[in-house]
């Protein structure tokens, strides 16, 4: 191990929380940087710490008015005084815990003064960070030549939420975890993937080559909803302007045409409604909100796909709602086929499995009424209730702030890129368990690619620079530049062919 620097005695320290060191340099070479690990001997054993800033000082630039009488004699002050042997960098360290024989404690008594800081052993700092040489590799430590491989379970059996401002790399991250997911070796595990995802950005999973034969894309030509499959209770979490009264009329008009036929679609529901005996409020109340789900179009008398096709283990499986203009329709799909999902892997029917939800505080929104946001309800109860069943939520948002508080204060682990927002950031760290004032001062400053892992995947927040992905990009996610050069040779193939016919 190489020594870097020696503990000194400031106003604040050191103290239990975090200490400063002045670095040794060596033929003017840095041996450490912002954001590496150290560690050093203590009292209570050897104790790791991240270095959280690092300041140059000199003793005759200290003082403002001397320096500047100096420098008005007209000479530097280097010439009559040996200022650059008195130029030195000191380190400011957060102390993060005690590590003995693989057992962690926390940092009860501070380093001394004079003591001796050496560069972390990389070996006992993957341990130390809690991670696994079988998890899934989504890049490297910034400030070490380290990979960071998350536990599967960690990072997901608890839920994870990806926050980010738009372009920052959120969709990129995802679809490096889907990839390490799918390649996972297969006496490992692979659960099934599902990812709801507006824009279509996950579609370029099924034209390439090594994840062809492993995904399933449903888009507006394939997704309906069977009106046979549909029980008052469900009708209900997708019309919730209706009272219980009102479920409760509606819900022997569903139980006899069950048992009149196997399938029914949505008109011959309507019907049966319009029909029935029950209050004529109630009932033209019903008709009007199954008029306005019929007009949807996105019922019929199966279910395409089936949940069975959905959740195969080793399979991405992606909703492109990207050809679905209306919110309330993607809503109504991501309540649909999640709480189905949900109730099939709480009977033990079907694979474990991870969802992925794009856009989530558009799903599960903080403050809008439960008529605008009805899929937020399934999202909040997965995400309180799914790490019983080994059913996983990933939530994606570029608004943090406007998520739903229930849904986001259930990811244990939060992967965060850059971030400007400053209310964004305040919710963050109020929700972010791990996440230090010095670590929030970070995300505006995060290049894009880099991420901070926090949480439940990682014993300590970590900075990460993400590993390119392997898969092929959708064509919806393409550059601007891209874009517009296959937009011109489109339009210039175009007006050949019209050429050609006149």
């Amino acid at each position: 191990m190489q020594e870097i620097g020696t503990v000194i005695s400031t106003m604040e320290g050191p103290n239990s929380n975090q200490f400063s060191f002045v670095i040794n340099e060596e033929n003017g070479k840095m041996p450490v940087r912002k954001n590496e690990y150290v560690q050093l001997k203590t009292e209570q054993g050897l104790l790791i710490a991240r270095v959280s800033e690092i300041v140059k000082t000199n003793r005759y630039y200290m003082r403002a008015e001397s320096v500047r009488e100096y420098e008005r004699s007209g000479k530097d002050l280097v010439e009559m005084f040996p200022s650059d042997r008195w130029e030195f960098l000191v380190a400011s360290a957060t102390s993060l815990g005690i590590f003995n024989d693989g057992r962690q404690t926390r940092v009860s008594f501070p380093p001394s003064p004079g003591e001796k800081v050496w560069k972390v052993d990389e070996k006992l700092l993957t341990d130390f960070l809690g991670l696994d040489e079988n998890g899934l590799l989504i890049g490297k430590m910034d400030a070490h030549d380290l990979e960071v491989r998350l536990n599967l379970t960690k990072l997901f059996q608890k839920h994870c939420a990806i926050l980010a401002i738009s372009g920052a790399g959120k969709s990129y991250l995802a679809s490096v975890l889907i990839e390490e997911v799918l390649n996972r070796p297969e006496k490992l595990g692979r659960p099934a993937i599902i990812v709801i995802d507006p824009h279509g950005e996950y579609a370029g999973f099924a034209d390439d080559e090594n994840f062809i034969t492993k995904t399933k894309v449903y888009d507006k030509n394939n997704i309906s909803i069977a009106a046979n499959k549909l029980s008052a209770s469900l009708i209900n979490e997708l019309i919730p302007q209706m009272s219980s009264v009102q479920r409760r009329e509606l819900s022997p008009v569903i139980k006899k045409l069950q048992e009149g036929k196997k399938a029914y679609d949505f008109e011959e529901l309507l019907k049966a409604v319009e029909e029935s005996e029950m209050n004529p409020k109630t009932k033209a109340a019903l008709s009007s909100w199954l008029a306005d789900l019929s007009s949807t179009g996105l019922f019929s008398n199966i279910d395409s796909p089936s949940i069975e096709e959905v959740a195969k283990p080793s399979q991405l499986a992606v909703f492109d709602l990207s050809d679905f203009v209306h919110l309330k329709e993607r809503q109504i799909i991501l309540t649909y086929f999640t709480r189905k999902l949900f109730e099939a892997r709480r009977q033990n029917k079907i694979s474990p499995f991870i969802i992925l939800v794009e856009e989530a505080h558009q799903f599960a929104p903080e403050n809008e009424e439960t008529e605008l946001a009805i899929s937020r309800n399934v999202i909040e109860q997965i995400a309180r209730e799914g790490r019983k069943f080994n059913a996983c939520l990933a939530l994606i948002s570029q608004r943090p702030i406007r998520l739903a508080t229930t849904a986001l204060s259930q990811c244990n682990t939060h992967i965060i890129m850059r971030v400007n927002n400053p209310y964004d950031i305040q919710h963050i760290g109020k929700s972010s368990e791990g996440v230090t004032e010095d670590v929030l001062q970070m995300l505006p400053g995060l290049k894009v690619g880099e991420a901070l892992v926090a949480g439940e995947a990682v014993n300590y927040p970590i900075l990460v620079k993400i590993r390119e992905r392997k898969c092929k990009m959708s064509e919806k996610g393409m550059r601007l530049e891209d874009a517009l050069v296959k937009y011109r040779e489109s339009e210039k193939l175009s007006k050949d062919d019209l050429g050609a016919f006149t």
